[in-house]
């Protein structure tokens, strides 16, 4: 039986170590949201869920961070996270609010129109609406985390159009979340100890690719 290298026991538990942090990191940074989502019943605390969501973004923002210094051969994930905090913290919160917003409004307009007739024609176009929407703020998110010296409403324009241009990798990272909400509300100490990150790495990893036309041209985005 061939010998597993140590090299490979290396790498193995960078990547263990690399989640656990990132995970232990986001948890913290996003405590408000995780607080009420266990505390309370979210059909009925969603307004205070829409207030406390976008201060997540920084902390998604640092985690992409995180990702970014790893692949570049970065082994201090703490360091990262809190560089990537610093850099990005201001434009990543316009971020989530600006997200969160218009998600809230098309989620009302929605509700005030699933029992009416006109349901039938405009539900399906909010539906999309919000597609954007979520789209648009991850891969925004992505953006600053790796380019933070990049304008805002730059950033914003690049994740609208290449969210949407590679509309089905966005769509697997949105099942990726789907998935981690799930498993939030059977499993919470897994979702938030074990599989966050992983969810949050593969919608890294997607939306890196999107946004790839733009990356590290700064002028191309404009």
């Amino acid at each position: 039986m061939r010998r597993i290298s140590h090299d490979t026991y290396a790498t193995v538990f960078a990547v263990v170590y690399l989640g656990v942090v990132t995970n232990a990191l986001l948890l913290v940074s996003s405590l408000p949201l995780v607080v009420l989502l266990v505390t309370t019943d979210p059909m009925t605390s969603w307004p205070l869920i829409a207030i406390a969501a976008p201060l997540c973004a920084p902390g998604i923002a640092a985690a992409f961070r995180v990702f970014r210094e790893h692949a570049l051969g970065g082994t201090a994930p703490v360091r990262a996270f809190w560089a990537g905090i610093r850099a990005t913290w201001a434009k990543a919160l316009a971020i989530g609010v600006i997200g969160t917003s218009s998600i809230v409004v098309l989620f009302v307009d929605f509700r005030l129109v699933a029992d009416a007739a006109i349901g039938v024609l405009v539900g399906p176009v909010l539906l999309v609406l919000a597609f954007v929407a979520v789209a648009t703020t991850l891969l925004a998110l992505v953006g600053v985390a790796e380019e933070p010296a990049a304008r805002l409403r730059d950033i914003l324009r690049a994740a609208a159009v290449l969210g949407m241009r590679r509309w089905y990798l966005t769509a697997v990272s949105l099942l990726a979340f789907g998935a981690q909400a799930w498993l939030f509300v059977s499993m919470p100490a897994i979702a938030m100890g074990l599989t966050a990150s992983a969810a949050l790495y593969l919608a890294w990893a997607n939306s890196r690719y999107s946004l790839r036309p733009v990356l590290d041209l700064e002028p191309a985005v404009a």
